[in-house]
Formats: structure tokens, C-alpha cells, sequence
């Protein structure tokens, strides 16, 4: 990795993720996650606040970034949970067939260079009637909208460590293998090329 993404890069990020309304998103799905958790890219640990110590056993942390695993570890003590780092990218995942009952995904999947990998392997991992809890922004409705992202997206890559804004998420996680439970969408605060945001639960 440059300099940037080692040092920059996780501090732009644990900004632009942890802004209010990032927040309110990852408060209406973390909360739902259950028994063994895989959380895929779990960046500065902004989801730790949210998850509910009584109902997960333990989180396994897929984060490559070793600048971001640092930063998560205040997260981490204060939310007094027992965390397991696995840094690879969500392309990989060193970890058993069915040996998880809840994956979360947040503000992931627009990062993932080969999404239809990353997804069957959740999949794998998953146990079977687990549950993928999601919030993810990407492409949005308005076909002016859609053309800005399209229009920006080569250089916001390259600022925002790979970060693609036109992604159909419903389409990659179908694809991966899974059936949408819940799925609802709308702009949420921000700017509407990079606000447009899926979220829900997939089986």
C-alpha cells in the first residue's frame, strides 16, 4: 500500500463513515447481528458502538488495512467485545464453511475489486438460514444522478481507496447466491451522487 492509503487514508474514511447520517444507518442494521460475526471491512470499528453484547459471541474483523485495525482498537475496548482481526480483502476469507451466523457489511462493498468473489465467499462462511445484514450506498434511481457518478466515479477511486459510487448493490449481493429478506433505499444526507444508500437483510 502508498503512503496514502497507509497513513491518510484511514483517517478520511473514519470521517467520511462516521459522519450522522453514516451513524443512523449503521444503528438501524448492526444492532440485529447475532452469535459469531463477521464483520467485512471492519475499518476504525464504527459499527462497535452499535452491536448488542448479548447477543454476539464474538466478531471476526476482516480489515487489510493494519493503520485501521489500530485505530479500531479504542472502539473495541470500550465496547468490551471479543474482536478476532482476519486481514485480508473480503475476496479471501480464512475461515470455515458455515462457521458464522451473522456477516455485516457496511460501506464495503463499493471497495471490493471483484464483488461476485467477495459475495460467494460469504456465503461459504455463512451457516445455513444465517443472515447478511447490509448498508451500502451505490448507484442511485435518477438517471441524472447515476450520470455524475458515472462522471466522477474514476477519480473519486483513486482519492477514496478504490471506492466506486455506481454499483448496484442489490444486483452484486443476488448475485453472490443471496435472497433478499428486507431491502429499502433512499438519498440520505449528503451529496446525492455518493448519498444514494441500499440497506437490509439477505439470507
Amino acid at each position: 500500500m502508498s503512503f496514502y492509503d497507509n497513513h491518510i487514508l484511514p483517517h478520511v474514511i473514519n470521517l467520511c463513515c462516521g459522519m450522522k447520517p453514516v451513524r443512523r444507518q449503521r444503528q438501524k442494521i448492526v444492532p440485529h447481528a447475532t452469535g459469531r460475526v463477521l464483520e467485512v471491512g471492519m475499518g476504525t470499528g464504527l459499527n462497535m458502538p452499535y452491536y448488542n453484547p448479548d447477543n454476539v459471541e464474538m466478531i471476526f474483523g476482516l480489515e487489510p488495512n493494519q493503520r485501521s485495525c489500530k485505530m479500531a482498537a479504542e472502539q473495541i475496548a470500550r465496547a468490551g467485545m471479543v474482536v478476532d482481526f482476519i486481514g485480508l480483502d473480503g475476496q479471501e476469507i480464512p475461515l470455515e464453511k458455515n462457521s458464522v451466523d451473522t456477516v455485516v457489511l457496511t460501506y464495503t462493498l463499493c471497495t471490493i475489486p471483484d464483488t461476485t468473489r467477495a459475495m460467494l465467499e460469504m456465503r461459504r462462511v455463512l451457516r445455513p438460514g444465517g443472515k447478511l445484514l447490509f448498508s451500502e450506498h451505490g448507484m442511485a434511481p435518477d438517471a441524472a444522478v447515476r450520470k455524475w457518478q458515472d462522471r466522477i466515479n474514476p477519480l473519486w477511486g483513486k482519492i477514496g481507496g478504490g471506492c466506486n459510487l455506481n454499483r448496484n448493490i442489490p444486483e452484486i449481493i443476488r448475485n453472490g447466491g443471496f435472497e433478499m429478506k428486507a431491502l429499502d433505499e433512499m438519498y440520505v444526507p449528503g451529496p446525492r451522487f455518493a448519498s444514494y444508500t441500499y440497506w437490509g437483510e439477505a439470507i
